[in-house]
């Protein structure tokens, strides 16, 4: 099976290829020796938000602080 990269960096998948494993709107993209491998994954969307913030550098006490000054 053949996927053409857009300009855009954009790829259609082909239907075959994602027919035949779970569905998922979201896959993790990793690269294995030289390879980009799509792995097809479930999204809380509170998980989601958590390892956002995580990954910005953002604690629950930055959070409670920000709320806490929008309150005021």
């Amino acid at each position: 099976m053949l996927a053409k990269l857009t300009s855009k960096n954009q790829i259609t998948l082909p239907k075959a290829a994602v027919s035949s494993v779970d569905a998922a709107e979201y896959f993790d993209v990793t690269i294995e020796n030289g390879r980009i491998v799509l792995t097809p994954v479930r999204v809380q969307a509170a998980h989601a938000v958590r390892e956002n913030l995580e990954q910005l550098g953002i604690t629950e006490q930055d959070v409670e602080d920000a709320i806490a000054w929008a309150r005021r």
